[in-house]
């Protein structure tokens, strides 16, 4: 298998021509660190974007920063540090889940358009993706959004290639949006709910005028009581204010206390990157998006079908984070048959590679929404050349 690291632009479409030209499958990587998100990719080389890194364009003022697809996340966050911003959509750090290496890119955010705990206030990273270059399966390089525009077919491509995990080309310059860094966070905590009464409270921090931007709950784990979290951001006056505001609309699910804002971005990193989970190294790990209203009742019927997980919520009860033992099917029959009809799906997270082969990672699209993706497919990869099978078998 060879591995290419093209320097440029140009660089990267001769690679793609010519693996095109000779059916050569292509398996895109960038830091490594997510390797294990997806099905396993049966390719015959490797087109990393390790060679293809550094800032383009900020403009802290415009709040706007153009970066290639191979740049490191920490360098990004280090630019943007320098001027109290960020990215909006608070990233996942994958490497503790999959036990990986490296170092997280720019370019993957987009690509696997990862998010974390922020994600019910500022979106995901596809709602902050304002512009793309890439090189399609042709070896044929287009732009989307920011300064340069050029849509093929009416698609709109930023927004394609958000979340198609290297699937339909090969990102080689991102554009995002950007916010200011709140000088303050805080978070209160109520210990001791059921998950039922966690996610009621939850969703009233949530529906209260006082811009909740994380909600989470932790059950008891190995001595831990369960906790159940709501996170506010701005500056000192106004995080303090609306934490009492919220304490007091919480009341009734009792006592509550505050961490300071050291405390409560160490939680949040915790909840963001799933290792309050506790999942072992051998666990399976599952990633169920799903309306709060159902959250509970889903619990319930997991059990009742005689699954044993552990768990935890983000998202005010809309995220749930699974972790089992071992098991036949990596649990996916009980899993995805429990799933209320049109308002849920489940991602199998992790798995050994042989499960992920055999069992769909993602949620099975239904049959016209798998003709569309196919055809989607072949107008941006005809040859099939990027990640084949990465998100679904034969795609």
């Amino acid at each position: 298998m060879n591995r290419f690291v093209p320097a440029s632009l140009e660089e990267a479409c001769d690679i793609v021509r010519a693996a095109r030209s000779n059916s050569r499958a292509l398996q895109i990587a960038g830091g490594g660190t997510r390797a294990g998100l997806g099905r396993p990719v049966q390719a015959d080389d490797v087109l990393s974007s390790a060679g293809l890194s550094g800032i383009l364009v900020y403009e802290p003022a415009e709040m706007v920063i153009r970066a290639r697809s191979g740049t490191p996340l920490e360098e990004v966050e280090a630019a943007l540090a320098g001027n109290n911003q960020m990215l909006p959509f608070e990233p996942v750090d994958h490497r503790p889940l999959y036990g990986s290496q490296g170092r997280p890119t720019i370019g993957a955010l987009a690509a696997c358009n990862i998010s974390g705990p922020r994600r019910i206030r500022a979106g995901a990273a596809r709602d902050s993706l304002i512009g793309v270059r890439f090189v399609n399966g042709a070896g044929e390089e287009l732009s989307s959004g920011g300064r340069v525009m050029k849509n093929v077919t009416g698609l709109d491509l930023v927004k394609l290639q958000a979340g198609a995990y290297g699937t339909l080309g090969f990102l080689t310059e991102v554009t995002f949006k950007l916010l200011p860094k709140p000088e303050c966070t805080g978070t209160l905590v109520i210990e001791g709910l059921s998950g039922s009464d966690a996610i009621r409270a939850m969703s009233l921090a949530l529906q209260s005028p006082f811009e909740v931007s994380a909600a989470a709950h932790v059950p008891a784990c190995e001595g831990r009581v369960p906790q159940t979290a709501v996170r506010v951001e701005h500056f000192r006056p106004s995080v303090d204010y609306r934490l009492r505001e919220i304490a007091k609309r919480l009341a009734e699910f009792g006592a509550s206390r505050m961490l300071d804002t050291g405390t409560s971005l160490a939680f949040w990193a915790d909840v963001r990157d799933a290792t309050v989970l506790g999942a072992g190294p051998a666990d399976i790990v599952w990633r169920i998006s799903i309306r709060p209203s159902h959250t509970a009742a889903y619990l319930t019927a997991l059990r009742t079908a005689g699954l044993a997980f552990r768990y935890m919520l983000d998202h005010g009860g809309g995220l749930i984070w699974l972790a089992l033992p071992p098991c036949d099917n990596a649990g996916a029959d009980i899993i995805r048959q429990a799933l209320p009809a049109g308002v849920a799906h489940a991602l199998l997270a992790r798995a050994p590679d042989a499960t992920r082969a055999s069992v769909p990672v993602f949620q099975p699209l239904p049959d016209a929404m798998m003709k569309l993706t196919a055809g989607i497919k072949i107008s941006m990869d005809a040859g099939g050349i990027f990640n084949p099978g990465r998100m679904y078998d034969g795609v």
